[in-house]
């Protein structure tokens, strides 16, 4: 098996990526079970209630999207926007089987495949030209949707970065590849929200100097954006103006972090109920990294409070971890201090909690340890 440094290197060296973002995922294993949901509005998420929800809306159709139905929006404002679509409770399990389903597919056109989230991978190919990656980039479309009836939208570029934001602008349904000599063009009327890891408050960091668009930053003195952003900012004046950009051991890996949450009906004031919520999530968090082959090397724990303010927890690992328990182990540790500190005097109640996994790397070979057969104490998780 190669090792990190050898898995990077052969990425750098690649050709091309065809990233693969599967279209409303949820919503649309749902409509293959059940096929009289297609064509419908659609939403997949905890059913609106007669009395006040903290639930959010986890999957639209596009029928629903029309209406204003948008991802981690409260059901009951969804349900006011499209008062005629279906609920369809979420089902995870299920999830989780089909996107093994789509990462069988996935291999079989490339020996790498880049597992980003449930929905979304990337391939890479070492090897061929434009047209052989846009032929890559059909088979994989037409096979998702014949076997498997799940549509699902592609970009294809030389950079990961560029084909992700490529992937973005086909949805739904579409496949957009971006030659060398066009990305610059291609970029720079885009939003410079487009660019991955650009959230809400660097997009209002950029505009404040006055970059609006991706093109915007072309003409940006990387040193002037390294000082307000450090060294993501060289990398968005990179991408901006279509310079190559050296592939690093994260992009390499995929994602470098990984995260859950759960929002409780009622604001939660007992430390038990706390705690058996943090062992189930992170028996569900450690559980999908381990089927990804992925290891960890720092864990986090987070709270919003009944009053909306947020506090939370990282720690380093002494050795990278792999498996659900010593996750449980180290989040509950975490989850104990935040409310042992942050609580105390105070007596707030905790309305959301997450556990979050960070420092991911790649698997060489499986540890041995008595810990991934020992059953966490407090109960089976929750949510299952």
């Amino acid at each position: 098996m190669r090792t990190l440094d050898e898995e990077s290197k052969s990425v750098a060296r690649s050709s091309w990526i065809v990233y693969v973002d599967l279209d409303a995922f949820y919503v649309a294993c749902e409509i293959r079970e059940r096929p009289e949901l297609a064509g419908r509005p659609v939403i997949v998420g905890p059913p609106p209630t007669t009395g006040p929800s903290r639930g959010v809306v986890l999957s639209a159709s596009y029928e629903a999207r029309r209406s204003g139905v948008r991802s981690a929006q409260p059901v009951g404002l969804a349900a006011r926007l499209c008062p005629d679509a279906r609920w369809v409770p979420p089902d995870f399990p299920k999830y989780e089987r089909a996107s093994a389903e789509v990462r069988s597919v996935l291999r079989r056109h490339a020996s790498q495949v880049l597992p980003y989230s449930i929905d979304e991978a990337a391939l890479v190919l070492e090897r061929g030209d434009a047209e052989g990656a846009r032929a890559v980039a059909q088979a994989v479309q037409r096979e998702l949707k014949e076997e498997l009836q799940l549509p699902a939208s592609l970009g294809v570029a030389r950079s990961r970065v560029v084909a992700k934001i490529a992937t973005d602008r086909a949805k739904p349904g579409g496949i957009v590849v971006v030659l060398p000599e066009a990305v610059a063009s291609f970029l720079a009327p885009l939003p410079v929200r487009a660019v991955p890891g650009v959230g809400p408050k660097t997009e209002a960091l950029l505009h404040r100097h006055g970059f609006d668009r991706i093109g915007d930053l072309a003409t940006a003195r990387s040193s002037d954006l390294v000082r307000t952003l450090g060294g993501f900012g060289r990398e968005l004046v990179a991408i901006a103006r279509g310079d190559p950009i050296e592939t690093t051991e994260s992009e390499a890996l995929g994602p470098r972090s990984r995260s859950t949450d759960h929002t409780f009906a009622v604001d939660v004031d007992r430390w038990e109920e706390i705690e058996e919520t943090v062992r189930a999530l992170a028996h569900d968090l450690g559980t999908a990294l381990d089927r990804e082959d992925l290891r960890y090397g720092a864990v986090g724990v987070g709270f919003r409070w009944a009053d909306f303010s947020r506090t939370q927890r990282l720690r380093t690992l002494p050795a990278a971890g792999e498996g659900w328990a010593p996750l449980a182990e180290r989040a509950v540790r975490l989850a104990h201090e935040l409310w042992e500190t942050e609580r105390a005097g105070a007596g707030r109640a905790v309305r959301t909690v997450s556990v979050r996994a960070e420092r991911l790397s790649a698997r060489s070979q499986r540890q041995v340890s008595l810990d991934r057969f020992a059953p966490a104490s407090g109960g089976s998780p929750p949510f299952k």
